[in-house]
């Protein structure tokens, strides 16, 4: 029997998570039963909201087990199958990602056509972070034509395809913030930002005012915390945020407090909503029609940070806590 590799949650992290909290192990390629499908992954995904899941306790998703694999999108080449409709050759998208093999379930399995886009789009603009992306503008934050729109963490799979979005559908200024000035530079050069800065260069409150002059009207939130305080300053009257994420706040040992200026939602009469992309799977469809159709006409610019090998999965998720990556961080299993 052949043997592979499958990378397991060896302990709950305390704070920062460090590669002693991973265990790389060699295992037996397993064999499918029936209506299931044996997956060799190709690449996978490493996404911010896999701390939370490193973490005990009670969530929108179950956590990862202690001595078990961890779990997450990956898209790979069927090689053997017991499920009608799917046959060797086939690609497809499911979320058993973290090893080189997977014995996937047919109905969690989705194919996709490597002709019609490049295999890692579907992990990234035509995957999970882009649909995040839309259906966080588009159907919580209720972007309008002519909305100025500020993106924390734009640098990011999710947040690059925020402030892209934002343009095609008639926002008349985009604004990110990122961690360096490399990051910034790609903002404003190559992924269409009006304005951008790094928010290691001073108070973001005050960067983002000298950028926004006007106001802010939509915030799509990747960070917390201090950014969060900055846009709610910022925000002009009835303005929208739309709560992706708190990246940072995923690593804090202890809580910290929030935003000390809370009361203006009040008085902004702002309108703050928190969201989780599986609960859109109604716009689908709408998605995969627009945001497909700006890919198909290279209207959409989107930049990867790829990792070689399924034994350094650990170390590009580290990386991705630590704001490494340009765009989407994948990693190449074969």
């Amino acid at each position: 029997m052949s043997k592979g590799l499958e990378i397991r949650l060896a302990s709950r992290p305390k704070g920062w998570p460090t590669p002693d909290n991973f265990d790389v192990v060699e295992v037996d390629t397993p064999q499918p039963g029936e209506g299931q499908l044996l997956v060799r992954n190709l690449v996978m995904s490493v996404d911010p909201y896999m701390r939370g899941r490193m973490n005990e306790g009670k969530s929108y998703v179950p956590p990862f087990e202690v001595g078990k694999a961890l779990q997450g999108g990956a898209v790979g080449e069927v090689v053997a199958s017991r499920a009608e409709g799917f046959q060797p050759g086939d690609h497809v998208l499911h979320d058993l990602g973290w090893r080189d093999h997977a014995v996937v379930k047919a109905e969690r399995a989705v194919k996709v056509d490597p002709q019609a886009a490049p295999l890692n789009a579907y992990l990234y603009a035509l995957g999970m972070p882009g649909m995040t992306a839309y259906v966080g503008l588009v159907d919580v934050a209720k972007q309008q034509e002519g909305d100025v729109v500020f993106v924390s963490g734009a640098a990011g799979a999710v947040g690059s395809l925020v402030g892209q979005i934002a343009k095609l559908r008639g926002a008349s200024r985009v604004i990110g913030s990122a961690g360096s000035a490399e990051k910034v530079r790609y903002l404003t050069e190559e992924a269409g930002f009006d304005a951008a800065f790094n928010y290691h260069d001073g108070p973001v409150v005050e960067q983002l005012r000298a950028a926004a002059p006007n106001g802010v009207d939509v915030y799509f939130d990747n960070v917390g915390g201090e950014h969060l305080e900055a846009a709610i300053d910022v925000l002009n009257d009835f303005g929208r945020v739309a709560e992706c994420g708190m990246i940072s706040q995923y690593n804090n040992a202890e809580p910290k407090p929030g935003p000390n200026n809370l009361f203006k939602i009040v008085s902004k009469r702002l309108r703050l909503e928190g969201f989780i992309v599986g609960d859109r799977a109604h716009l689908k469809d709408q998605f995969f029609a627009e945001v497909g159709g700006w890919l198909r006409d290279g209207r959409i610019n989107y930049r990867e940070t790829v990792v070689d090998g399924l034994r350094n999965a650990p170390e590009a998720f580290l990386g991705l806590l630590r704001g490494e990556n340009t765009g989407k961080m994948l990693v190449k299993i074969a």
